[in-house]
């Protein structure tokens, strides 16, 4: 039973890592998703209008602007009339006080007189009311005219300068009637004693009565109907209009503070729309690209660019910082192509857009833009080489951009003087940015693994460290593998394979000679061959560890992973068979340990690798030939190829025999053309 399902655990993996990125992808980028109305217009007064003809959805009331409530509000403030409440038993304690203080000790002081003086005062201050001194400075520090007492239930307006306070009563008390009066015996009977405050402050009442009168405040002026224009492209933006437009951004921010069910029905319609588009790319990846579930990097790198453009646009917009054409969504069709393939980064830099379309609101012309953006750099760097490729497509990127821009206001707009221009300089920025696609693939091959052409070409120049050492250390294998990546390019080229890879991997794929040039015989110049001095077993060893050795040297140096594939796989499991047969013919009859005539494989299981290990077994059996004829060169390559295919080499990739056949084709022609007889010059007659 293990046996049975042992086959479908890498199936299954796959399937549970491509839903976990699927999940993941579609949870990032509706996190990131607004969910409220957003306005996202910028407009100042007296300004031209840049966006499109705006026209009212839903009535609204145009509401007064911030300053006219202000000042409104502060008049309104300003004559308001605070509450207090009338203490009546105030009056009747204090006078009573008075009296009895009177019989006590006030009688050696003042005469009866005095003491109906000072009671008829005490009543008049009380009957006007006495008020706190910190409730006092809070009138004067408000300006406040005039006050509602609250006697029992019915509320008089009091002017405030009618009002005492203890400070203005003992005052009153001392110089009311200073003829027949005397302050000074006055002063002598403490009368600040019986001066206490019977106004008290009613903060709940007043609180309210101020809640009613600014909450029936008028801030409306207006109303504007559904289906009204406000505003055309280009008109300039008039005091009236400017307030319009406050408006309808303040109701749209209120709107958009909607119940909690609305939410759940907008949270769920970007959840399934968001699902429907991944799900779409998931189903074409299963179609077109199986493969792709067997690398989880790749699955990553996409999901990773698409989630990273579309949080990036969400979070733009919610804030209202820039212009979305500022970001440069071409760059996510160029890093895909590179490392993808051409339809997958199309398809996916659609999706991308179409998943950030939902988040503007005028999504047409965003969509034109972008998608003529990404179709011209995928089709400008369908073989990334060369540095100055990308400067061409960013180029051309942003020229597309901007051609499609002005077509689409060309024949929507009617007044020409009406374009608005300012969008192109986002779109130049957007250009400007494309040209940090270049680092980026390099901070990608490191996290992903990945290899670019640009990688590629850089390794292959033979002024490379690692390869001029090759050519002063072992300069008969440099020339070696010159030769096969000569003749592997040409075939990559006729089967449509990657060129430049295999050009690359066939000039490091010998490196481990380095380690002993002398005991490969294309270094030897004639001299003596060490393998004299060397059993059969042994001399196979040192020949086999060309590999082990130049893996080491390619980690050493840092080469990419494709690079070290080649070198242990350019012989494959196959035999060193010159030692293996020679051991056989002093041996016969005997059977040697297979295991040390036999390379450490493994075989090729890419069409590439496979090329190049044609290329080096041919390139190599090709400098016995003791004559070069289309007949010989021909048959060599039958034969040594069609051991390889016997020997069950290219079971493991993805080759057919109409490949391999065109390969024969091109290694002839090839080989033919190198090894052409010149005809022989004739020498001057004296």
């Amino acid at each position: 039973m293990n046996n049975t399902h042992t086959p479908n655990r890498p199936r299954l993996k796959a399937i549970i890592q491509a839903t976990l990125l699927y999940i993941g992808a579609v949870a990032l980028i509706v996190y990131f998703l607004p969910r409220d109305s957003q306005f996202i217009y910028q407009y100042d007064v007296n300004k031209p209008w840049r966006y499109g003809q705006l026209m009212a959805t839903f009535d609204f009331p145009i509401y007064k602007p911030d300053e006219v409530i202000q000042r409104q509000q502060d008049s309104i403030l300003k004559h308001f009339q605070p509450y207090f409440q009338l203490d009546k038993e105030v009056s009747t304690t204090t006078i009573a006080k008075l009296r009895s203080d009177y019989q006590d000790q006030l009688k050696q002081v003042i005469t009866a007189d005095y003491l109906r003086h000072i009671e008829g005062l005490l009543n008049n201050i009380y009957k006007k009311g006495v008020i706190g001194g910190e409730n006092a400075d809070q009138l004067k520090n408000d300006s406040t005219m005039a006050i509602m007492v609250v006697n029992e239930k019915v509320a008089e307006q009091q002017s405030v300068s009618e009002i005492f306070d203890v400070k203005d009563a003992y005052t009153y008390l001392l110089t009311a009637d200073t003829t027949r009066y005397k302050p000074e015996l006055l002063q002598r009977c403490s009368l600040n004693n019986y001066l206490t405050a019977n106004l008290i402050y009613d903060e709940e009442r007043t609180e309210t009565a101020k809640s009613e009168a600014i909450n029936n405040f008028p801030w409306a002026i207006g109303m504007v109907q559904s289906g009204q224009k406000i505003i055309d492209r280009g008109e300039i933006v008039s005091p009236t209009t400017y307030n319009i437009l406050n408006s309808l951004q303040k109701e749209m921010e209120q709107r958009s503070s909607s119940t909690l069910a609305q939410k759940r029905l907008m949270l769920g319609g970007q959840i399934l729309f968001v699902c429907i588009f991944i799900l779409l790319l998931m189903l074409y990846l299963e179609i077109y690209r199986k493969d792709y579930f067997k690398q989880p990097r790749n699955l990553l790198l996409l999901f990773s660019f698409m989630v990273i453009f579309c949080v990036c646009t969400s979070i733009l917009i919610s804030r209202n910082m820039l212009s979305v054409y500022v970001i440069p969504y071409a760059m996510l069709p160029m890093v895909l192509r590179t490392f993808l393939d051409s339809r997958t980064a199309l398809l996916t830099h659609m999706i991308t857009i179409l998943i950030c379309s939902i988040t503007l609101h005028y999504p047409h012309l965003f969509i034109l833009i972008e998608f003529a953006a990404g179709v011209m750099a995928i089709f400008n760097l369908r073989e990334l080489s060369k540095r100055s490729q990308l400067f061409l497509s960013a180029f051309l990127v942003t020229l597309v951009s901007v051609l499609v821009f002005l077509a689409y206001e060309f024949f929507t707009e009617e007044d020409i003087n009406k374009l608005d221009y300012s969008a192109l300089i986002y779109v130049f920025i957007s250009g400007i940015l494309l040209l940090f696609t270049y680092p980026l693939f390099f901070i990608i091959e490191k996290a992903f693994g990945y290899t670019s052409n640009v990688t590629l070409v850089e390794l292959s120049d033979i002024n490379n460290r690692l390869l001029r050492n090759m050519s002063e250390v072992a300069p008969g294998t440099f020339q070696h593998s010159m030769q096969v990546a000569n003749l592997a390019t040409e075939a990559a080229n006729r089967l449509g394979a990657n060129s430049q890879l295999v050009r690359t991997g066939a000039l490091y794929h010998d490196i481990g000679k380095m380690e002993n040039p002398a005991f490969f015989t294309e270094n030897q110049l004639g001299g003596e061959n060490p393998h004299k001095n060397l059993n059969y077993e042994q001399s196979a060893r040192v020949v086999i560890s060309h590999v082990t050795d130049g893996v080491k040297l390619a980690e050493k140096n840092n080469l990419p992973t494709p690079i070290k594939e080649f070198i242990y796989t350019h012989h494959g499991r196959g035999v060193t068979k010159y030692f293996y047969i020679s051991w056989k013919n002093e041996h016969p009859g005997e059977e040697p340990d297979l295991s040390l005539f036999t390379y450490p494989g493994p075989n090729p299981s890419t069409k590439e690798q496979a090329i190049l290990m044609m290329a080096d077994a041919v390139e190599a059996a090709s400098r016995s030939l003791p004559e070069y004829t289309e007949e010989s060169i021909g048959n060599l390559v039958e034969r040594i190829i069609d051991s390889q295919v016997n020997d069950g080499y290219f079971r493991e990739c993805p080759i057919t025999f109409l490949d391999i056949a065109k390969v024969k084709a091109v290694f002839k022609e090839k080989l033919t053309t190198i090894y052409h007889t010149r005809i022989s010059y004739p020498e001057l007659k004296k």
